[in-house]
């Protein structure tokens, strides 16, 4: 009877059996449809967004306050030669510098006096007790005196003219919506292969994935925490940041989205940020990312699928996060079962089905790594008009390297995301590892 049963609901022509078929075909081809559909998503911004875009550096009638936010913890390498920066070398002049010091236990609080009683447009909030970057921004919103401010990492260097044209941007017709608008990720730092493999990577992120999500939903995932304006009095009605969340700028992204209120990305505003130089360093940062981008999923998904049609808009983020998800633990999973199976053929001295296995594996990886190159290289033609096509030559190790980092970090921080879901997040900061200060 069981059998019978069995048998007929894992029926090759059964309904969930072809239903089955079609799931794990869309998971398999996910990396190489997600790559030609942010490819063409780029395309369709090119075509009929692209002049949306600043030509030259603009000229403001009227330069709005501005307050830079810099919240930063146990950052003695590299504060002084940021600050030093955004106070002598912007093209712009109504704004000041609040610097938000969370519990830093290194020199950074000395170097902050030292620099405050030299430079009247820097101020310092001292916070006790570590807390995390979201809580040591929501306090400094209330002693910011500026209408937009801009939240800057202390290894963050923007442009000379990125204020200027971050007001130019909000100050235009199409501004009055904007609630944040996120600036374009340069690498600082490329002296090492895996400082040239994430300059490829932020290209391609930034390049194609921010494009397509404008072109196609005039919205975005997720701001830059580096380098973001924001209106404030957006901030304020959203209700800030997050604070038991792992990644401060997922979370806003999609909580401006639910307000109905534009994301804004703007590829022709610059900042140069260092990157993890490391594995180690990198994977933490990775988990941290990933755990963030699962929070934002547990918080939203019934909400959004109770009312689908009032979120409409939000949709697409959904479909695209929930795939990602589902993909990883799919890709781990028959990873593992892939390499078990060729450990059995091997042991039992079937070397044909080992290589048979190992043949059709490549096959498939190379089909995937043909998709990337075609994201990346258009990626590296949009971004900076080329500038970086050089760096094409260590995509692979890139997309290699996402692929798996990316699958196991989310499947490692899934139980803390839950955790933090249900009431038990913290966004309390490690200290970032800082091998050196800023260079180009």
């Amino acid at each position: 009877m069981v059998s019978n049963i069995f048998d007929s609901v894992f029926h090759v022509n059964s309904p969930l059996m072809i239903a089955l078929v079609i799931i794990n075909v869309i998971l398999c081809l996910y990396p190489i449809l997600g790559a030609m559909f942010w490819f063409f998503g780029a395309l369709s911004y090119t075509i009929f967004r692209h002049d949306e875009e600043l030509k030259t550096a603009p000229k403001l009638i009227h330069e709005p306050f501005i307050t830079i936010m810099i919240p930063v913890h146990n950052e003695e390498v590299v504060i002084r030669q940021t600050l030093t920066f955004l106070l002598t070398e912007l093209h712009y002049h109504n704004y000041e510098i609040l610097v938000m010091d969370d519990g830093s236990t290194d020199r950074t609080p000395e170097i902050l006096r030292e620099m405050a009683a030299k430079y009247p447009r820097l101020r310092v909030i001292r916070i006790e007790k570590n807390q995390g970057k979201a809580h040591a921004f929501n306090i400094g919103i209330f002693f910011a005196k500026g209408d937009y401010i801009l939240s800057n990492d202390a290894d963050t260097i923007p442009e000379p003219d990125a204020l200027t044209k971050y007001m130019w941007y909000f100050t235009s017709p199409r501004g009055i919506n904007y609630a944040a608008i996120t600036a374009n990720m340069d690498v600082y730092n490329r002296s090492t292969l895996l400082g040239k493999s994430q300059t490829v990577e932020f290209s391609s992120i930034v390049g194609i994935i921010k494009r397509s999500q404008t072109a196609i939903n005039n919205t975005m995932y997720a701001y830059s925490g580096a380098n973001t304006m924001y209106r404030r009095d957006f901030l304020i009605d959203v209700g800030g940041f997050r604070q038991d969340r792992a990644t401060e700028d997922i979370s806003i992204a999609w909580d401006h989205t639910f307000m109905n209120v534009t994301p804004k990305f703007a590829p022709d505003i610059v900042f140069h940020m260092n990157v993890p130089e490391t594995v180690g360093d990198l994977y933490k940062q990775r988990r941290r990312w990933a755990q963030g981008g699962s929070e934002v999923w547990l918080t939203n998904f019934w909400k959004i699928m109770r009312h689908p049609w009032r979120h409409r808009f939000v949709l697409p983020m959904l479909a695209d996060t929930t795939l990602s998800i589902i993909w990883s633990f799919f890709f781990v999973i028959t990873t593992l079962i892939f390499i078990a199976t060729m450990v059995a053929y091997a042991v039992s001295g079937n070397w044909e089905r080992v290589w048979h296995g190992f043949v059709m594996s490549m096959i498939f990886v190379n089909f995937q790594l043909i998709a990337g190159i075609i994201q990346v290289l258009a990626a590296l033609i949009l971004d900076f008009n080329g500038a970086k096509l050089k760096y094409l030559l260590f995509s692979p190790l890139y997309l290699l390297v996402t692929w798996l980092m990316n699958p196991i970090t989310i499947i490692t921080t899934f139980p803390q995301a839950v955790k933090a879901v249900m009431g038990h997040g913290s966004g309390k900061w490690v200290s970032p590892v800082r091998r050196g200060e800023l260079h180009g």
